[in-house]
């Protein structure tokens, strides 16, 4: 077996989205898993390795080459950018961090570093996604001239810790939920400039993105009902020139209809694996696909949005 070429390191665990990259490392002899810090030793006891209580004595003792980032919310823009400054790459649950400042230390650390920040931007590998962005790429819907996206979830809020709870710890609906349509609005456009405003309160918001030619809407909150089958209805529909195509992830299905052919269920493809693609581009020494600059222009956009809805729906231009 061969010794493991990549060095990877937690900086906080507090989301279990950590589960993302952790279940990634049974199935890899290329990855080892070599400390976490977290005010919970728990985690690191679980996989054998050593546990520290910040993540300043993790990257001194351990020197990782990846930094996975999926504590709470608000500390994470300084450990993104001190895991950069110490050298490695960052591999970072979402939102990468609470506020636009820290995006700004985030991409000036980046910038100084040469190393990558990526996303964990799940939405990317769903099988409907896949398929959408084929349809689209293969010019079945025309021009894409129109987004609406639908991000319900569960609160859940008898099993959310404090921190979840508080304003200032959390940073906001919008800049948590609705990154992820972001980042797919920009990725299946390729539009490079637009503008953004949003309303809403603590448990939703709506925000109106025009990027590029497309105009979208993507409407999130944390009230699907406690008795609804499914923790979010997610969903999503593209309104080309020629067809328009519906995304029901939750439902696992991505139905078509064009001017030229009746509504159809589209093939699908199977699903990637959340950390696997960035994974693979840090052992390789390469870019991730979702690399240092859509991980700071969808979470940019994401925190002018949510700043836009604390002030009034103010609209803010963005840029890439």
């Amino acid at each position: 077996m061969p010794d493991p070429v990549l060095r990877l390191a937690v900086a906080g665990a507090a989301h279990p989205h950590v589960a993302y990259v952790l279940d990634e490392l049974p199935l890899r002899t290329d990855v080892a898993l070599v400390g976490i810090s977290d005010p919970d030793p728990a985690l690191a006891h679980r996989y054998g390795v050593p546990a520290y209580a910040d993540h300043h004595s993790l990257l001194e003792a351990q020197q990782p080459d990846v930094v996975v980032v999926a504590g709470i919310y608000f500390e994470r823009g300084a450990i993104v950018a001190d895991a950069l400054r110490a050298g490695a790459h960052v591999l970072a649950d979402k939102p990468l961090c609470t506020s636009l400042s820290d995006v700004d230390l985030i991409a000036a650390a980046a910038n100084e570093t040469r190393r990558s920040v990526s996303l964990l931007l799940e939405k990317r590998g769903y099988p409907e996604t896949l398929a959408a962005r084929a349809l689209l790429d293969s010019g079945a819907l025309g021009s894409l001239s129109l987004v609406a996206a639908s991000g319900p979830h569960k609160l859940n809020r008898p099993s959310r810790p404090a921190w979840f709870l508080d304003p200032s710890t959390y940073g906001g609906v919008i800049g948590d939920l609705a990154v992820h349509d972001i980042d797919l609005v920009l990725w299946l456009s390729g539009a490079r400039e637009g503008s953004v405003s949003a309303v809403g309160g603590p448990l939703h918001g709506a925000v109106l993105l025009r990027a590029g030619e497309v105009a979208a809407t993507i409407e999130v909150s944390w009230l699907t009902p406690d008795a609804a089958p499914w923790h979010g209805d997610y969903r999503m529909r593209l309104t080309g020139t020629s067809g328009t195509a519906e995304l029901l992830w939750t439902r696992e299905k991505l139905t078509a209809v064009t001017h030229d052919r009746p509504l159809w269920t589209v093939e699908t493809p199977e699903r990637r694996r959340p950390a696997t693609a960035a994974l693979d581009a840090f052992v390789a020494g390469e870019e991730p696909e979702i690399g240092t600059a859509a991980s700071l222009l969808a979470t940019r956009i994401a925190l002018l949005a949510q700043d836009s809805a604390d002030n009034g729906g103010v609209v803010h231009r963005w840029a890439a």
